[in-house]
């Protein structure tokens, strides 16, 4: 199949709710265009990680809840063997998505939006990976998120205010510094930085980038 062919059966293994292929097909057009994925291309990709993931987690959430139920007391040990599963599972495709990131989309990445999305994506699947982790694994991977949000935040500095790359990257180390660290200040300076600057800004946007990052600085009034 050619590039055009298997993002397009990307689109229907989305539609069929067929993520794993998705995500297949996807890989495949990294490893097969010399250039990095054009915007439409990598927000497609971006939809494929988030879908391959979004079960697990929401299924890791539940069983967690059930475990911690007095009412199910007595099957306490099994929903904590059963939510580990799932945990392992998750780590799992949250490091097949980093693999990808990092070795197949990375390098040809060219332009500084291109990258920010890239870093920012790698620590938001370590964030992803620490919802389910303990001990060692936890400290690792919360680490590793910080390292790749640091970077993707100082590749950022060349975007504007208002571009929704950089304002989603924000968005997102704010949620890092609230859930993984427990540093709700920092996490408030991290979105009031991002909505002042894009506010000074505002006027300079059309109407695509205004509509993009709109929706993405309400989010972060929500933070706040």
């Amino acid at each position: 199949m050619s590039v055009k062919e298997k993002i397009f059966m990307a689109r229907v293994a989305d539609q069929a709710e067929r993520y794993d292929d998705m995500v297949s097909f996807l890989t495949e057009v990294i490893k097969l265009k010399d250039e990095d994925l054009n915007t439409e291309e990598r927000n497609l990709l971006s939809v494929g990680f988030k879908n391959l993931i979004s079960g697990q987690r929401s299924a890791w959430k539940t069983v967690q809840a059930i475990e911690q139920n007095k009412k199910y007391s007595e099957y306490k040990d099994d929903c904590e063997n059963y939510r580990k599963k799932i945990g392992d599972e998750l780590a799992a495709n949250c490091e097949k998505v980093i693999n990808i990131i990092k070795e197949e989309s990375l390098p040809k990445a060219t332009e500084a939006e291109a990258k920010v999305f890239y870093l920012k994506m790698i620590g938001d699947y370590y964030r992803y990976t620490a919802e389910a982790a303990t001990g060692d694994q936890l400290a690792a991977v919360t680490e590793n998120a910080l390292t790749y949000y640091n970077k993707a935040n100082d590749a950022a500095t060349s975007l504007k205010p208002y571009n929704s790359t950089r304002l989603g990257l924000s968005l997102n180390f704010s949620v890092f510094y609230y859930e993984l660290k427990n540093d709700s200040a920092k996490a408030c300076v991290i979105a009031e930085e991002a909505l002042n600057g894009a506010k000074d800004e505002i006027d300079s946007m059309d109407n695509d980038e205004a509509r993009d990052a709109l929706s993405i600085i309400e989010l972060l009034k929500e933070n706040l």
